[in-house]
């Protein structure tokens, strides 16, 4: 009999630095989909909290943004969720989720601009976060 030996590929080192950035990104999808929600809820059940902007392009209704971001937001909470507990699919869906959250609030912004723009920001350093070497598992 002849035994069949497999050789195991050398273990890949993953830096603090990716580690930390994973840890950073799912802090920032968990905090930023609950106060997403949260903005999803006020904006259901007041409808007089935004100031609508007159003339918008993408003229929704108060209480359909809300719904969006309320939506957006719970996935967001998730897929944070998911990158705490080093979930294979969270990380692939953290990054598609950030861009849609980005998406999602510069259609907002003339709705509630300096939210809006602080959101995009933190979507795309979610987005850095989770693109550097080691930082997603394949």
């Amino acid at each position: 009999m002849s035994t069949v030996q497999h050789e195991r590929p050398p273990e890949q080192h993953v830096s603090g630095w990716a580690v930390g950035g994973v840890a950073f990104a799912a802090t920032i999808m968990t905090l930023t989909g609950v106060f997403q929600a949260l903005a999803g809820l006020v904006a259901i059940f007041n409808d007089e909290f935004y100031v609508v902007a007159q003339n918008y392009t993408f003229d929704l209704d108060v209480s359909a943004w809300g719904w969006i971001h309320l939506i957006v937001g719970l996935a967001v909470l998730a897929t944070g969720m998911g990158l705490f507990a080093r979930k294979a699919w969270a990380g692939v869906t953290a990054i598609i989720l950030a861009m849609l959250s980005a998406l999602t609030n510069f259609f907002f912004i003339p709705y509630y601009p300096i939210w809006s723009l602080l959101v995009i920001g933190l979507a795309l350093w979610v987005i850095w976060a989770l693109t550097r070497p080691g930082a997603i598992e394949t």
